[in-house]
């Protein structure tokens, strides 16, 4: 990570100040969990399907580009956020360029293992420190021989990128342990490719924590709506039916957690922000930021598929466990910063192995501001005080920058180091800031 004192030669984009309560209504674009999910899924499905609504952005297309790769067919419609999905033959000899996607590198190794030959991966330098054993040691155990590919790299099995999948055509099956108290992305990913094994997979959590469960209840769902026989029935065991996955024509959910930093907007500047398309129901984690926010200050209203959040500029502290929901620590962290009372957010140890060390990044970036937050065994303290200007580092990481954005509202001279990072979500997601904010002309 970043020395909290070292010089960035990043670009800095002044985040704007709300000059005065804010009134919009934000387009929030669609999941990127979803898209990749869909994606991954349409891959394998046994007939052509269609996406609408799906995100652009860099995690989507590495995604699209590494799946085309494999052998899959994938055009754009009337519109990039339209894409059909032929499936193909799954196929090696491929390199897969992972980015600092977590769903990329995450998801698309059991996949791999069902092509008939070596799938490299490999990514962003913040990516080769993310854990990956989990998912490896699993296929591993399923008869999958994945090689070590780092430089120097010995002969055990690898626990970071790059590595090698020497794919066989088919995986067989059968029960497998794994350990996913670092990511609920690894159940997901052997879920997502298990309807495709030989025979059924059985898949057991044996670790000490299981962060972020709404995300599997999500790719669980997601193989249920495409025929897929998915039994959850005991807590922390999978097991899939290997069988046919159907092809639909699909649209996708906006991103409720991206949604997120737009609707606290409404508790930092006062006035109301709206989301249209907001689901009656969701298995995104995102679901919980309209209670979170009551709780914080603001009031709620909902209007048909519109969510609407109105605040007054007050904003309460909270205590709250976001085990289930650990990617809205940093707006939830910003707004404890700005709050009249200490918080404490608790549940998301699990932080600091996503696209950098998260509860590190919070605590030096907010403390840099004059704040004071210090980290925990699993989460943050924050106890409010008088803020001031500066640079806010992201450490390449899109929650980081917007969660800057959002002190930037009320404190004059935040700085935030490499704001386009949000590209791997949210793309354009200065210009949507200022349009949310009155200033037509997209800038801030």
């Amino acid at each position: 990570m970043t020395s909290a004192h070292a010089p960035t030669d990043l670009p800095l984009w002044e985040a704007p100040l709300a000059g005065d309560p804010v009134d919009a209504t934000v387009e929030v674009p669609g999941s990127k969990s979803l898209t990749n999910r869909l994606l991954v899924l349409a891959a394998l499905a046994d007939a052509p399907g269609t996406l609408r609504g799906a995100l652009r952005s860099r995690d989507a297309d590495l995604m699209i580009a590494a799946l085309r790769s494999l052998g899959a067919t994938i055009t754009e419609g009337a519109d990039p956020s339209t894409l059909h999905v032929t499936p193909g033959r799954l196929t090696g000899d491929v390199d897969v360029d992972c980015g600092l996607a977590g769903t990329v590198m995450r998801f698309l190794p059991p996949v791999a293992a069902l092509a008939d030959g070596d799938v490299r991966f490999d990514g962003d330098p913040g990516a080769r420190v993310r854990p990956m054993l989990p998912v490896l040691a699993a296929l591993h155990a399923l008869g999958v021989r994945v090689l070590d590919k780092a430089p120097g790299g010995g002969q055990g099995l690898p626990t970071h990128l790059p590595f090698t999948v020497r794919g066989r055509g088919h995986v067989a099956g059968g029960a497998v342990d794994i350990d996913s108290s670092a990511s609920s992305q690894f159940v997901s990913a052997l879920l997502l490719a298990a309807p495709r094994f030989d025979r059924a997979l059985t898949l057991r959590h044996i670790g000490a924590t299981l962060p972020s469960l709404p995300h599997i209840e999500m790719t669980v769902a997601t193989l249920r709506e495409v025929g897929v026989d998915v039994d959850d029935s005991r807590d922390g065991i999978w097991r899939v039916t290997p069988g046919p996955i159907a092809a639909r024509d699909v649209r996708v959910e906006p991103d409720l957690s991206n949604a997120a930093p737009f609707l606290a907007a409404a508790l930092v500047a006062g006035g109301t922000v709206r989301v249209p398309g907001w689901p009656a129901t969701t298995t995104q984690p995102g679901a919980l930021v309209p209670g979170l926010l009551e709780r914080m200050g603001g009031s709620v209203a909902r209007d048909g598929d519109v969510l609407a959040v109105t605040g007054t500029g007050e904003i309460h502290g909270i205590d709250v466990d976001l085990h289930a929901g650990g990617e809205l620590a940093p707006t939830f962290a910003v707004l404890a910063a700005l709050a009249d009372s200490p918080s404490r957010l608790r549940g998301i140890a699990h932080l600091r192995g996503h696209e950098t060390d998260r509860l590190a990044a919070l605590a030096t970036e907010i403390t840099r501001l004059g704040g004071r937050c210090e980290e925990t065994r699993d989460g943050l303290v924050i106890t409010p005080r008088p803020l001031h200007g500066g640079t806010f580092r992201t450490y390449a990481d899109h929650r980081m920058a917007t969660s800057a954005a959002l002190l930037g509202l009320r404190v004059p001279g935040v700085l935030v180091e490499d704001v386009a990072t949000t590209a791997k979500t949210l793309p354009g997601f200065d210009a949507i800031w200022a349009r949310m904010l009155g200033r037509t002309d997209g800038r801030a």
